[in-house]
């Protein structure tokens, strides 16, 4: 409106049918954020895909490839999804960074813990993003750090890395488990705030269905 862009703000609620009513209600706390529905598991799955909006798969998952750097092979664990210089990268789930630093191979790189078994890193970071340090918490999707070439690589990219159990692993082949439903001290006090928002949400369906 007149060059500003607006907005209907924060969605608190959604509705749809499919052979059944399904809901989303937003939730946020300091530990817990984003949609649950009506029983208080969360609508999105327990890892994002990737942490950052790519261009192409520069490079997959290999226990054998070559380096283009050295000039020579060796295993490569992880996925590099090529992008621009300063493109957000995202932690890809609730978490804990254990490490913020650079090396020479790595560059500027992050690594979060998000559970006993899965351990994320994220290389060859530009910079990193206001309140990244060790010990701090992440939520899935939060900005982390932004795209760069530190360390060895020959171009803006992400080098992406999962870790199950200490052993690093091909997330695009990995069968994840279900996200964890809110624990109990939270979900008596998100069953008030849905019980709230549903009947709002009835009222627009029948006024407007």
């Amino acid at each position: 409106i007149e060059g500003e862009p607006v907005s209907i703000g924060q969605l608190i609620g959604a509705y749809y049918l499919n052979n059944q009513a399904h809901y989303a209600i937003y939730w946020d706390t300091d530990h817990y954020a984003g949609y649950y529905d009506q029983y208080g598991n969360p609508t999105k799955k327990a890892f994002l895909k990737a942490p950052v909006k790519f261009s192409r798969i520069s490079s997959r998952f290999s226990h054998n490839r070559f380096h283009p750097i050295l000039k020579r092979s060796r295993p490569h664990f992880g996925t590099d999804y090529a992008a621009p210089y300063g493109t957000p990268i995202h932690s890809v789930a609730n978490g804990t960074v254990i490490e913020r630093s650079y090396t020479k191979g790595n560059g500027y790189y992050v690594k979060v813990r998000h559970d006993n078994q899965y351990k994320t890193q994220y290389l060859h970071m530009q910079k990193f993003a206001k309140g990244i340090y060790k010990g701090a918490s992440v939520k899935q999707g939060q900005v982390i750090g932004y795209v760069g070439s530190t360390g060895l690589a020959t171009g803006p990219h992400v080098c992406f890395r999962f870790t199950k159990n200490g052993r690093p692993i091909d997330h695009l082949r990995e069968n994840f488990p279900p996200p964890e439903p809110l624990p109990q001290s939270e979900l008596e006090k998100y069953l008030i705030v849905r019980d709230s928002i549903v009947p709002l949400i009835d009222q627009i369906g029948q006024e407007y269905g």
